[in-house]
């Protein structure tokens, strides 16, 4: 087994994550969940964050009645905070209700490893009108399956229904702390 490296890079991830999308399955995930930790998977979902952060604040410009700064900064927090609500509950669904053996650490890295380059493409995408919408709306579709075959690695529920269940229960969960979250704010 592969020890965490707390020294793991973005240029360490980036091939890591292409070799998740290019080869889907739970033993891609498996061979790179370890090598990195929660704060590496932050480091580099705030890149994914600092890239639609931008977009935001620059089509915010071309807009009447919006701040480009606030756009920039609700767009960079709401990733980072969104991403940490979803894995968060995946951790402890899996964990807790089905009695997974994975740790956040993997869970979080895991999930980086698809969320980031398939978040870039889509806020990349998503700035055309209607094809762009829905390329974005293909992947995020696609984020459902790699999202699926990582909590079958990262909570090592190898069964389907336990590993769906879950994907469902912290999807359900998600909705309503940010639904809570955007009454609060």
């Amino acid at each position: 087994m592969t020890q965490p490296n707390p020294q793991a890079t973005i240029q360490d991830m980036f091939p890591q994550s292409v070799a998740v999308l290019s080869q889907p399955s739970v033993a891609a995930f498996e061979r790179f969940e370890r090598r990195g930790g929660v704060s590496e998977a932050y480091i580099y979902v705030a890149l994914a964050a600092l890239v639609g952060a931008l977009i935001s604040a620059f089509f915010g410009i071309f807009h009447s009645g919006v701040n480009p700064l606030t756009q920039f900064f609700s767009r960079l927090i709401f990733t980072l905070v969104a991403f940490g609500v979803f894995t968060g509950l995946v951790y402890v669904v899996g964990k807790y209700l089905f009695r997974g053996t994975g740790t956040y650490a993997e869970v979080a890295y895991t999930f980086a490893l698809f969320f980031v380059p398939i978040s870039i493409v889509s806020t990349l995408i998503g700035v055309i009108p209607i094809l762009g919408w829905f390329i974005s709306w293909l992947l995020s579709l696609v984020t459902i399956y790699f999202g699926y075959l990582a909590v079958q690695s990262s909570m090592n529920l190898r069964e389907q229904v336990p590993a769906i269940v879950t994907l469902v229960l912290s999807g359900i969960g998600y909705l309503v702390v940010l639904g809570i979250l955007a009454r609060l704010f």
